[in-house]
């Protein structure tokens, strides 16, 4: 049994921490919200991010971040991305002790194009942790609270760490595999979000299965090549962080990516929907990254391209389809091909 510091009471946060306090850890579960703290202690349930789940009484919660991570060994950072800073610069503060940080935020930093990762390991001095993990993959959080079947990856820049990671999580409801592509799992786990946004439109539009399947795997291609562009390993994917979690998040209600997409395909402004999400929807902060660093990279991403316009330039969602149906006719594998290609080169 280790202490185990989980950094934000939302849905996912919660979530690893039941799953964390299963496996037998002392989990202390921090929010900078006291009265979600008394809620959690008093009632073990969080009703407003996984309603009707109990929770076990091994999590203890609390708004003092200093006590959350007294003599913790592990801290597991699940806050919204555009929280990432300031919340790493309030830990760096009250660490004193080396620790394994774990982050489970899918999102890049408009402006810096930072992945989380690098923006931990800005903020935070490197004599204040072992290394930084990465825990990503197919995972909706009412599913994980039920102690349904899911699988997610961890990578690190150290396999070493990114198995003690393992070993912390995995259960026989929840498998952990490892992967050694750090750049790769962090942003199929981000990019991802943007085509789910895609998959919510193209539903709220009335469109079918035919048109999502071509969404999923067109948008793949795009996460590829920007992915690649950037150092990844083109086949991380086709695994669980890509492949895997584009399947999840672009067909299931819970993703609160698509129900947001799905709004706006039905004519809501982008406003609106954010007011009646009440949650961070990640994947419109990450839509204005990615589309920067796309021209910044070279890198053609017409969907991603398509979805800014229509969140950030009020393009109508069906005018941006016909678009994307009418381009110029290309061969399907010539992404893969180009990919593979730079790959053998370098």
């Amino acid at each position: 049994m280790e202490k185990v510091a989980v950094l934000g009471a939302g849905s996912w946060g919660t979530a690893l921490a039941l799953v964390l306090a299963d496996n037998g850890h002392e989990v202390h579960l921090w929010t900078h919200r006291e009265n979600l703290a008394e809620e959690i202690n008093q009632t073990h349930r969080n009703e407003k991010y996984l309603k009707d789940i109990d929770l076990p009484q091994s999590i203890t919660a609390s708004h003092d971040l200093g006590a959350t991570v007294e003599n913790a060994k592990h801290v597991i950072l699940v806050v919204p991305t555009k929280a990432m800073r300031e919340v790493c610069g309030q830990l760096k503060e009250v660490l004193n002790d080396k620790v394994i940080i774990t982050h489970a935020s899918k999102g890049i930093e408009p402006g810096s194009y930072k992945r989380v990762s690098e923006v931990i390991s800005e903020e935070i001095p490197k004599e204040k942790y072992e290394d930084i993990v990465v825990l990503s993959g197919p995972s909706h959080a009412e599913e994980v609270s039920l102690r349904q079947p899911t699988t997610v990856t961890v990578s690190a820049e150290e396999l070493e760490v990114a198995e003690k990671v393992q070993d912390l999580f995995i259960n026989r409801q929840f498998r952990v595999y490892t992967s050694p592509d750090l750049v790769g799992v962090e942003l199929g786990g981000a990019l991802k979000n943007i085509i789910a946004l895609g998959a919510g439109i193209s539903d709220g539009l009335g469109y079918g299965d035919n048109a999502k399947a071509a969404l999923i795997t067109r948008g793949l291609a795009e996460i590829a090549r920007l992915g690649t562009s950037k150092g990844a390993n083109p086949l991380t994917f086709s695994g669980l962080t890509g492949i895997g979690d584009l399947i999840v998040t672009c067909t299931s209600s819970h993703s609160r990516n698509w129900r947001a997409g799905n709004k706006l395909g039905q004519g809501y402004p982008l406003e609106e929907v954010l007011d009646q999400m009440g949650m961070v929807v990640e994947g419109v902060r990450t839509t204005k990254a990615a589309f920067q660093l796309a021209q910044e990279q070279g890198v053609e991403m017409p969907i991603t391209s398509g979805i800014y316009r229509i969140l950030f330039e009020s393009a109508h969602p069906r005018d941006v389809v016909d678009e994307l149906m009418t381009r110029i006719r290309r061969h399907e594998m010539e992404d893969l091909t180009n990919i593979l290609d730079e790959k053998m080169n370098d």
